[in-house]
């Protein structure tokens, strides 16, 4: 079972990302379900979350793009069919036949296309196609929203007599229009409407000569707005008949909400799928935004991450334009813990938030900005500290947070946990923190669970060191400027470059020297090689990249030249040919010229035609032979590089043999160890801590690690660097 605490969601940012993904589902209920978006529970359900991700991802590659899965919420709707004789509104019921029509269309598209859309498919299949709802709906509801004329019998009647009794009210208007008028009973007007009925505007001194409703009059009174009785006594039929006409279509929206109210369910159902395909969809089009790709899911336990962004640095910065420094991790049973260290702003933070954040992500189901051939597995739990984490509500310092962080640490951590803990062990006076923090990494290596540490501590640098599946890495800095670049390197501690930090900045030389003192003279001198080394590492890293791009280079050319060559030798080739032919050519001519001479000296037709079948049986026997030796050339060649790889294989052969002979008889021959003295510098057989001989007793020397002592015997230990004579 996976657990992944809410703080450590909240240390990473992931809510941030929730609201990345919410910002592109198209509604508001898929809205709504990304921002609620949590880790899954099991390995089945992360690798399924995944897939159908990685599938609608694909769809946006290729012809068959998946239907729209837009819809209007029908939640409320739903709560109304649960209601015993309440009836939906127009605008309710087509709001269920579009959510269907959508379902079922998706569900027939990914059922047609399940070659495609394998994990879409399964979760489509499980929910029922059926068109009985829409096809009841449109049976009834017109693409406008108006109820049918032949929704029902007594409808389409009432419609007809409305119809008929509307031309009466237009015709009896008129004839009283006409009346009152040629008696000059009307102002210039003649006629409006009021209360959307058409009224006669007669002037308010003839009001009592025309018969019918006064329904108002002009602001000065002079107007008064008369119904004709014979208009008034139709417009009564009129209400009369569509109040029963909206009595009608009260009767027909319940019998159409009864047939609904068994759906409710499937109704359920869809509007489920299409939240959930709205949440998929976000999900791809998020990972599309940022590169993301489904990195291999193994079982190994083995984490190896290529080419990893920080998907919330990385599209702000793309945003502004600004590269973005991807980082490579790779963890596994024998190199389980990474401890990096180096001065702040050089990335470390970034680093170990990066690998949490994207794990958390992959996760929950989301596709992650790493290259395609990265390889991760799964995790149980993922427990972080990162941050200041001082609470004032419940009056905690931060080293007392940290302490009881390290204390659910404790608790929770084992073989499949992967730990996150940003600056360990500061808060506290560092000889007793460090010490402290020591202890736990120790605990948390020895239940074997996998971690990524940041911290300044020497001794957790040299415990690092130390631990055969524990590794030192470090954000290298150029030695020049002091600036980060942002690249991690594992296998070797950083320094904090605290006193170069400090003179760059201005602090007088004097105080940093007076500061120096201050502090163990063998804690500064193992700094200053940590930093010593990684200035060496630096310049290393240039020159290599150097001597490639020289190197490619350089094969560039030489294959430039080679292609040169082989088509100067072409040409030479083809320019021979051209001369044999041509040559021939002129042979033949002068042959001929020949025999056309002496054909019009002796004018004998039979010595000249012996004379040309013997020049044509000459060419094609040279044809024969020119094409039998093609033949052997070719084969020969042949037989040339078959011996010449036959030699390289045997040369090679011979060569491992020699080397595997010469390795054996070194191995062979006895190491004679070199006599140490005081002063030397030495390192134990199979350890990399290298210190210095200040006394030695019985065969066993107190070698000093600049921070401790240790009594070791003079067996176990190797000379790495003899003492000068004086």
């Amino acid at each position: 079972m996976i657990h992944i605490h809410k703080k450590t969601l909240q240390d990473l940012e992931y809510y941030k990302v929730l609201e990345q993904v919410s910002d592109f589902a198209i509604t508001s209920l898929g809205r709504e379900a990304c921002m609620a978006i949590s880790p899954e529970k099991t390995q089945e359900a992360v690798l399924e979350s995944l897939n159908l991700t990685n599938e609608f991802l694909a769809s946006y590659e290729n012809e068959n793009r998946i239907p729209n899965h837009g819809f209007e919420p029908i939640t409320k709707e739903i709560r109304l069919l649960n209601i015993e004789n309440s009836f939906l509104e127009v605008s309710s019921i087509r709001k269920i036949s579009s959510l269907s029509a959508t379902s079922n269309s998706i569900i027939v598209f990914l059922d047609k296309f399940h070659e495609y859309y394998i994990h879409l498919n399964a979760k489509a299949s499980q929910i029922e196609v059926t068109k009985a709802i829409i096809n009841k709906i449109d049976a009834v509801i017109d693409r406008f929203g108006d109820i049918k004329n032949s929704a029902s019998p007594l409808l389409y009647d009432l419609r007809q007599q409305i119809n008929k009794v509307k031309g009466s009210i237009n015709q009896s208007f008129t004839t009283a229009l006409n009346n009152y008028s040629s008696q000059d009973l009307l102002d210039d007007i003649r006629e409006t409407v009021v209360d959307n009925k058409r009224v006669l505007a007669v002037k308010a001194m003839h009001r009592k000569k025309v018969r019918g409703s006064i329904l108002g009059g002009s602001k000065t009174g002079s107007i008064v707005y008369i119904e004709p009785e014979d208009t008034l006594r139709f417009t009564r039929e009129l209400n009369n008949l569509e109040y029963e006409e909206k009595e009608e279509i009260t009767r027909i929206l319940k019998e159409l909400t009864n047939f609904i109210r068994p759906y409710r369910e499937l109704l359920i159902q869809y509007q489920v799928f299409l939240t959930e395909m709205d949440v998929i969809s976000a999900k791809a089009k998020y990972a599309e935004s940022m590169n993301g790709v489904l990195p291999t899911i193994n079982q190994e336990r083995v984490y190896d991450v290529k080419d990893a962004y920080h998907p919330l640095l990385y599209l702000t910065n793309k945003k502004k334009d600004v590269k973005t420094y991807p980082q490579s991790i790779y963890l596994d049973q024998e190199s389980r813990i990474i401890v990096i260290s180096g001065p702040n702003a050089g990335g470390k933070s970034i680093t170990l938030k990066t690998i949490g954040l994207l794990q958390v992500m992959l996760q929950s189901g989301m596709l992650i900005p790493v290259h395609e051939r990265s390889s991760v597995c799964i995790f149980d739990r993922i427990l972080s500290d990162i941050g200041d984490n001082q609470s004032i509500e419940n009056h905690l310092s931060t080293y007392s947070y940290r302490l009881k962080q390290m204390n659910y640490f404790l608790k929770k951590c084992n073989d499949n946990t992967l730990f996150l803990i940003d600056e360990f062990g500061t808060g506290s006076d560092p000889e007793l923190g460090g010490a402290l923090a020591e202890t736990f990494l120790e605990e948390f290596y020895g239940r074997e669970a996998f971690g990524i540490i940041t911290t300044h501590y020497s001794n957790l640098k040299i415990l690092a060191n130390e631990l055969p599946h524990m590794k030192n890495a470090n954000m290298l800095f150029d030695e020049k400027t002091l600036e980060p670049m942002y690249q991690l390197v594992i296998g070797q501690a950083g320094s904090s470059f605290t006193f170069e930090v400090a003179q760059k900045n201005g602090i007088p030389y004097s105080l940093i020297n007076k500061a120096k003192k201050k502090i163990e003279r063998g804690k500064v001198r193992f700094d200053q090689t940590i930093a010593k080394l990684q200035k060496e590492r630096s310049k290393l890293e240039k020159t290599e990249r150097s001597l490639k791009q020289n190197e490619i280079k350089k094969l560039n050319e030489a294959e430039k030249l080679e292609e040169t060559n082989q088509r100067i030798q072409r040409k030479l080739e083809d320019y021979q040919e051209l001369y044999d032919t041509n040559q021939r050519l002129i042979y033949l001519g002068q042959k001929l010229d020949g025999l056309a001479e002496t054909y019009f000296n002796n004018k004998q037709k039979r010595d000249l035609m012996n004379e040309l079948f013997k020049l044509v049986q000459i060419e094609n026997s040279k044809r024969k032979k020119k094409t039998k030796k093609e033949a052997q050339v070719e084969k020969s060649k042949a037989q040339k590089v078959q011996k010449e790889a036959e030699k390289k294989v045997e040369v090679i052969r011979q060569k491992k043999k020699e080397e595997k002979k010469k390795a054996q008889v070194e191995a062979s021959k006895p190491k004679a160890r070199p006599k140490l003295k005081v002063g030397d510098r030495v390192r134990l057989e199979d350890g990399r801590a290298v210190g210095s001989i200040d006394k030695i007793e019985k065969n066993k020397a107190v070698v000093n690690y600049g921070l401790f002592t240790t009594n070791v015997s003079l067996e176990q230990l190797e000379l790495v660097e003899a003492v000068k004579a004086k």
